[in-house]
C-alpha cells in the first residue's frame, strides 16, 4: 500500500526483457530484498540491491498496462517506499495497481500551479470524480474538473518541482490509479456472484 507521496524522483539504469534497475538515494533506505516500491505508481518487488541500485521483474501484464514500457536509461523515475502503521497518510490510498494510461492533452501556468488536463480510457471515467482522488504516475493528486473524456489536475508548485510531472508533455502517457473506493461502491450496488450488495448489507443490519 502507498499514499502517493512520491518521496524520491529515481533514474533508470538498466531496462531489459522483464528486469529493470533504478539508481536510489532515499527511497530505498530502509528497504530490503522481496519489499515492495511503487515506480511511476506502480508496485514493484525488488529482486536485488547493489548499494544505491535496485532491480525489479516486470511482467508482461506491467508492460502492458503503464508506461514502463516506453522506459529508457537515463530517464526519471517517480519513486515511494510502501506505506507502514506507523506512517502519516498524506495522499490517499493507493494499491500501486495501475489501472491504465492517460494521455497528457495540455500543461498550462495558473500562477503558481500548473494544470495538467489527461484524457483517460472510457473504462477508467467513470471512476474519477470532480475534487476526487486520482494517482498519475504513482503522485496523489485531486481532480479538480471532469469531462466525458478527459480531466484536470492542479500541480503545486512542490508536486511539480519534486516528480517526473514536470517533464510530461502533450501526447506523453502516465499511468492511472483510480480510486479504490469508487471500484468497491460500484460492486456492492452491481452486486456480485455471491450476492453481496447494498440491498443484502442493509438487509442483514436490520436482522
Amino acid at each position: 500500500m502507498f499514499t502517493g507521496i512520491v518521496e524520491e524522483v529515481g533514474r533508470a539504469t538498466l531496462v531489459e526483457e522483464g528486469r529493470f534497475s533504478f539508481a536510489s538515494r532515499h527511497a530505498l533506505q530502509e528497504l530490503a530484498i522481496g519489499d515492495s516500491i511503487s515506480v511511476n505508481g506502480a508496485c514493484l518487488t525488488i529482486t536485488s540491491i547493489d548499494e544505491e541500485v535496485f532491480s525489479v521483474d516486470v511482467m508482461p501484464e506491467t508492460l502492458r498496462r503503464t508506461n514502463l514500457v516506453d522506459l529508457k536509461v537515463g530517464d526519471p523515475v517517480n519513486l515511494e517506499k510502501p506505506l507502514t502503521l506507523s506512517s502519516r497518510l498524506g495522499g490517499h490510498i493507493m494499491q500501486g495497481h495501475v489501472d491504465g494510461r492517460g494521455r497528457v492533452l495540455s500543461v498550462t501556468p495558473e500562477g503558481d500551479a500548473m494544470i495538467m488536463e489527461i484524457e483517460a480510457p472510457t473504462d477508467l471515467m467513470r471512476y474519477i470524480v470532480a475534487k476526487g482522488f486520482i494517482g498519475v504516475d504513482g503522485a496523489s493528486l485531486t481532480v479538480m474538473d471532469r469531462r466525458e473524456e478527459t480531466f484536470t489536475v492542479s500541480l503545486v508548485s512542490y508536486t511539480w518541482e519534486n516528480t517526473t510531472l514536470r517533464k510530461r508533455n502533450p501526447n506523453d502517457w502516465v499511468n492511472l490509479e483510480v480510486d479504490i473506493l469508487a471500484k468497491y461502491v460500484e460492486q456492492l450496488i452491481k452486486g456480485d456472484n455471491s450476492g453481496v450488495s447494498l440491498y443484502s448489507l442493509a438487509q442483514q443490519g436490520e436482522s
